[in-house]
């Protein structure tokens, strides 16, 4: 399963690497959301909860499911624009302004898109235009809960009021925390942006995906960019641009932005705390599989403790050396044993650094 952006015809001046005020206003209150995905931030998620106002704390409750359990387009809202080529604000007033250039039809869709009510990445009647998909929508968003549900039938009735809401919303926010830490992370950022910026120029596209991430490759040959996500979804620039925009919040989060219609957008973590590059979710997949075999279970709990032969294993485990040997490739297949020799036995022995890491890498796999 992954991303993929069809990137034939696009010119290197095409691609930018630009920070993003609003799309990084959308990760914090994502963070303050769910503070769990995000344990590096948990002193400034405690620091800014402590002194947040109890008002705005309700208010933040209202629409949480636009950032808390989706990333709304709502944050890219210059991705929509109409030619394709528009670049983030350099501030947020500037990109709530570009927020204002969404039609309703765009807005309205984006702002949906917790309940899966629309086709994200293809061209489908909008939920503003089409009965079908609005009753669709509800039923989704009905589904979500009773708090979306009222969201979902506000928006429709009303979009300019709730574009008003959020506007005013997202301003508060501003003013009681975000200006704040954006003081801080915008030169973070832009030195990453200046970064990825010189590789393009330097050493062109594909090593720069590689310095974004070590989930994202391209295929040069097909003009395609690939992303190692748990889902599947299409995309191309076409005779648009591509846009690479980083975050200090963001980790583990890779976001990809492939609504039908709206420039492709890489939305990916710098700073990022994993002590080695993520596996690709192929790699650990196979690891989870070859560890979930009772037998190969038991085999770890002593290859964990020293090495052993082959014929050391199968006289613990009562079972014969080929059929040992087979679950020995199997965990050597997916990297988690080592061996050595010495003389003429071959020890195998648990790789524990690699078995360790297999919750982190799974988590910052299913949240990538």
């Amino acid at each position: 399963m992954s991303v993929h952006i069809d990137i034939a015809g696009l010119r290197p001046e095409e691609v930018g690497v630009v920070p993003s005020p609003l799309a990084e206003l959308g990760m914090a209150l994502h963070a303050l959301s769910e503070p769990a995905h995000h344990p590096g931030l948990q002193g400034w998620v405690t620091g800014v909860t402590a002194r947040l106002d109890p008002h705005l704390a309700d208010r933040m409750c209202e629409a949480d499911f636009l950032w808390r359990t989706t990333f709304s387009d709502l944050f890219l809202p210059w991705a929509g624009l109409p030619d394709r080529h528009a670049l983030p604000g350099a501030t947020l007033a500037e990109e709530l302004d570009q927020l204002d250039k969404l039609s309703d039809e765009q807005f309205v869709d984006a702002a949906m898109e917790f309940s899966c009510g629309t086709c994200y990445g293809e061209n489908e009647p909008t939920t503003l235009s089409d009965p079908e998909t609005r009753r669709r929508a509800l039923e989704l968003a009905a589904a979500r809960g009773p708090r979306q549900l009222r969201f979902g039938e506000r928006l429709l009735a009303d979009p300019p009021r709730i574009r008003a809401w959020l506007r005013q919303f997202l301003r508060d926010c501003d003013e009681a925390f975000f200006a704040e830490a954006w003081s801080r992370l915008r030169h973070q950022l832009a030195a990453d942006a200046r970064h990825k910026t010189d590789l393009l120029r330097r050493k062109g596209l594909a090593e720069a995906l590689a310095a974004v991430s070590p989930a994202i490759t391209l295929d040069e040959e097909a003009a395609r960019i690939t992303v190692d996500k748990l889902g599947d979804g299409r995309t191309a620039t076409g005779d648009g641009g591509l846009l690479l925009v980083p975050t200090s919040l963001g980790w583990p989060h890779l976001m990809v932005l492939h609504r039908y219609g709206w420039q492709p957008v890489l939305h990916y973590p710098v700073g990022s705390p994993e002590l080695a590059a993520p596996q690709t979710l192929e790699v650990l997949a196979m690891r989870m599989t070859a560890l979930s075999h009772p037998v190969r279970m038991r085999m770890c709990r002593h290859l964990a403790r020293s090495a052993y032969t082959t014929s050391e294993l199968a006289q613990v485990h009562g079972m014969t050396a080929p059929e040992i040997s087979r679950h020995l490739a199997v965990l050597k297949k997916a990297g988690l044993i080592t061996t050595r020799r010495r003389g003429r036995y071959v020890l195998h022995q648990l790789d524990v650094t690699v078995v360790a890491r297999l919750g982190s890498e799974f988590l910052e796999g299913i949240l990538r």
